[in-house]
């Protein structure tokens, strides 16, 4: 809650006008003065030492001197030409050099004066030099105002803003303009007792110190406060918009556990169920009998068991004569979604059908006239499901899987088809971090599954690398002799398509090599490959047909094939943490040994090592989920960034758990004793919500 002021476009501001504020908009994404607050320095530097020209070491990042300037000169002609000056101390000599900006540096600089010079320390004929240094003279009052501020800021630029001067030093001072005029405007949006409770300073203070801190403690202290306000506010409008739902949205209750329910539970279970999916069966009973909608995250490692669950809940749903949904995010996990629900239910008990892109227009109608007329009860399909032709006689359950690949408003479309909103189940493909679940997910209650069926044997990882193929060759060879099948994933992103594509194609011509028709047939699936193509490849390896599949990633979530045994990864440090796990969770799914190897090269970053190091130790998806935050950042974890919930300028989720945990507690104790927000005292919190959901509907925000 920044007050009017701050809305005022950047340009505006002195010092600014019209071509600097365009490059500011362009670069920086800076439009208003609130922007310009909120573009916090990326790190401080450090001011109060300064060193003798003698100690000076190269390996420092920049030091500071105060030194006389004995002389200066124009060397080189036109293309070379530099400007190249002498200073001294008491202990020696420096040379500093400029090759940009000569004519007004060369103007500003007095033989015989003193000066303040700092910047990165380099050597030059085996003397002390300096490229392009900041350069102030030397005064009493220019040392008090180092003194002063400790710890100067340096904030992110660009190549095309410091040709309007608008380096790290030209934003420092565009930003001590801005509080010089509007500190006052910045208002307080915490109740006061919050502040105290919890020893936060004020919020004005806060953005003060965090742009011009007094000094290490003093910054510590703003960051912390700007970081929980950051957390407490994204918490805030979490659980508010899920008491407003609770309150607005009334929900159909699932009274019975009927014929379809206790038929499959009884007779078609092909596996008992574990403990986790059992609890999380009865959280989800609770839900439906409380006469609320329900809005359930159902989190659980690969292979754990989540698909099973989201049908008894669909079968429960269908007991008490409503319609039941799947929607996934892509044709293939679609697919797959109904060859394993129809297997599941066998072909004699309820009928099941799939929409997607490609289903045909008379079949389209054929489903249509079914769901219209209620006969069919489960539909399993792409986000085909929500255009406005699909229309349903009595949509009681949604199950949504891999959600965050979907917006928020086409999750809205799904709950518009029924007067009373369904009931909603959201599935992740694999698990995510604690902090981000609270964070994407924390209107949702969530369930854990987080135990594998009984017989699940754990996958055996291990690394190699290029050299080593011979042993790998060897145990594909021993697998393909016990009937079983291998996949071979090559990594494939845009920015290197061309060579990607061209690694696959040298690979496959390797193995076809090493595995010879007719002994060994191979399957290649990449990309490029029309949808019909990719398709029949697939077919083929899920048929037996063919023991070895060469893909590109498009399988991550794709084909389930229990006889799959073996999981080769190429350029396995290319890959994110979440993804490898994804990947290796393809294999493993009958009750034979699994492999996953993970094939590098020699030279390997450090993220890159912990990657692998990781999922040498570790099939514990949650384990890896926390891991890969810490590596990646959340606004790197898939999904994350379209989500709009984390435009977190200064929390970090893998660094501020703590933090993030007590904001949550905070603002669940404030909803516990005022759902309302009716109290005086927290009134300024109303405040603070309404402006964080300007202009959203309930459809946008939920």
């Amino acid at each position: 809650m920044v007050s009017q002021p701050f809305q005022t476009p950047i340009a505006y501001l002195r010092g600014v006008g019209t071509s600097r504020g365009e490059v500011l908009q362009k670069d920086l994404g800076i439009f208003n003065f609130e922007d310009l607050l909120r573009h916090f320095p990326y790190k401080y530097i450090d001011r109060t030492k300064f060193y003798k020209i003698r100690e000076i070491d190269t390996e420092l990042p920049h030091v500071q001197v105060i030194a006389r300037l004995i002389s200066k000169e124009l060397i080189g002609e036109k293309q070379t030409r530099r400007l190249v000056a002498q200073v001294q101390d008491d202990t020696g000599v420096m040379e500093l050099v400029w090759f940009q900006g000569i004519k007004w540096v060369e103007k500003n600089l007095i033989p015989g004066k003193a000066y303040i010079i700092f910047g990165k320390p380099g050597m030059f004929n085996g003397k002390p030099q300096m490229s392009h240094p900041e350069m102030e003279q030397y005064s009493p009052d220019a040392l008090k105002k180092k003194g002063n501020l400790t710890l100067q800021p340096v904030y992110s630029s660009t190549e095309k803003l410091k040709q309007f001067s608008l380096d790290t030093k030209g934003i420092q001072k565009l930003t001590a303009i801005l509080m010089d005029q509007h500190l006052k405007d910045i208002h307080e949006n915490l109740p006061l007792y919050l502040l105290q409770q919890l020893s936060l300073m004020g919020r004005a203070e806060a953005y003060k110190n965090i742009h011009f801190p007094e000094n290490a403690m003093v910054l510590h202290e703003a960051e912390r406060r700007l970081k929980f306000e950051e957390l407490f506010l994204i918490q805030l409008k979490l659980l508010k918009n899920k008491l407003l739902r609770t309150e607005k949205f009334k929900g159909n209750v699932f009274g019975n556990v009927g014929e379809c329910f206790n038929e499959f539970y009884h007779h078609k279970l092909p596996f008992p169920l574990t403990n986790a999916q059992k609890r999380v069966l009865k959280e989800i009973r609770q839900d439906t009998q409380r006469g609320i909608q329900m809005n359930r995250l159902l989190q659980g490692d690969v292979g754990s068991g989540k698909t099973v669950v989201a049908l008894m809940s669909m079968l429960l749903a269908i007991d008490n004569g409503f319609q039941t949904c799947m929607m996934a995010p892509t044709e293939i996990l679609a697919n797959q979604h109904f060859i394993s629900i129809k297997s599941l239910l066998g072909d004699d008990f309820l009928q099941v059908g799939i929409l997607t892109g490609s289903t045909p227009k008379k079949q389209r109608r054929i489903l249509h006239e079914q769901l219209a007329s209620g006969a069919l009860k489960i539909l399993i399909g792409t986000h085909a499901l929500i255009e406005d032709a699909v229309q349903f006689a009595n949509l009681g359950f949604v199950v949504i899987d891999e959600q965050h690949r979907f917006g928020v408003e086409q999750r809205a479309k799904l709950w518009r088809k029924n007067t009373l909103p369904p009931h909603v189940l959201v599935m992740t493909a694999t698990p995510i971090p604690r902090t981000l679940a609270m964070t994407l997910y924390g209107d949702l209650d969530v369930s854990v599954i987080d135990e594998l069926p009984a017989g699940r044997k754990p996958i055996e990882t291990k690394h190699a690398y290029e050299n080593q193929r011979l042993p790998v060759f060897g145990l594909m060879r021993r697998e393909i002799a016990l009937g079983r099948q291998v996949y071979i994933v090559y990594p494939l992103i845009q920015e290197s398509e061309k060579l990607d594509l061209k690694n696959l194609e040298d690979g496959a011509d390797t193995i076809s090599r090493e595995f010879p028709l007719p002994e060994y047939r191979i399957s290649i699936v990449h990309g490029k490959m029309s949808a019909a193509d990719k398709d029949f490849e697939m077919q083929r390896f899920v048929k037996g047909e063919t023991q070895i599949m060469v893909a590109t990633t498009v399988i991550e979530v794709g084909v389930n094939v229990p006889n799959a045994s073996v999981m080769i990864i190429e350029n396995a440090e290319r890959f994110g943490l979440s993804q490898l796990h994804q990947l290796r969770g393809r294999v493993g799914r009958g009750a034979e040994h699994s492999y996953c190897i993970l094939m590098s090269s020699h030279k390997l970053s450090r993220e890159g090592r912990i990657r692998l190091d990781t999922m040498v130790r570790t099939n514990n998806g949650f384990e890896i989920s926390e891991i890969d935050l810490e590596l990646r950042g959340p606004g790197n974890i898939e999904g994350t960034q379209q989500s709009g919930v984390l435009d977190l300028k200064l929390a970090n989720l893998a660094t501020d758990q703590a933090l993030l945990l007590q904001a949550r507690q905070v603002v669940e104790d404030i909803f516990a004793n005022d759902p309302q927000l009716a109290k005086p005292e927290h009134q300024i919190l109303q405040l603070a919500f309404q402006a964080k959901n300007a202009g959203l509907s309930w459809d946008k925000i939920s």
